[in-house]
């Protein structure tokens, strides 16, 4: 891979990052939401732009592979150290770097929001079926009711 190569994918991939991160925003919005129609579409498009960095990561990999430098932040260093745009090239790796990184936090973002959906539709859908873990009630004394079958809302 040529230099100028190298450079131009890893501009274009802080295009496709950039627009990962604003999906992964507008997915937390559609989680918020419950949105699941925008979710489907908002996933789909995240899948394609997902397989397109991981082709080019690969493509970057292989290439420092084939130079004999390791594929990591060093090896790149090494790479663009014996080139003439070797400084504009870790700028760019590391700004897509960053954007990755955003990337990753607004996706653990996301994963907590869905965590926290599915523990709450769980605790209704025990409510629902009358599986919950509720303490007694209590009867006319003021004690504990003895009752140890809990009804479904349905038949309550």
């Amino acid at each position: 891979m040529l230099d100028s190569e190298l450079l131009q994918q890893l501009t274009d991939d802080i295009g496709t990052a950039r627009t990962l991160l604003e999906l992964t925003d507008a997915e937390y919005l559609a989680l918020a939401e419950r949105n699941l129609a925008g979710l489907e579409q908002l996933l789909t498009q995240k899948q394609a732009l997902l397989a397109l960095l991981g082709q080019h990561g690969t493509l970057r990999s292989q290439a420092l592979a084939k130079a004999q430098l390791s594929a990591d932040r060093n090896g790149l260093a090494k790479l663009a150290a014996g080139s003439a745009i070797g400084d504009e090239i870790l700028i760019q790796a590391e700004q897509l770097e960053d954007i990755l990184e955003d990337c990753r936090k607004a996706n653990e973002r996301n994963g907590k929001l869905i965590r926290a959906n599915q523990s709450a539709v769980g605790t209704m859908l025990q409510v629902l079926q009358g599986t919950t873990t509720t303490p007694d009630l209590y009867d006319r004394r003021g004690s504990a009711a003895k009752s140890t079958h809990h009804r479904p809302l349905s038949q309550a």
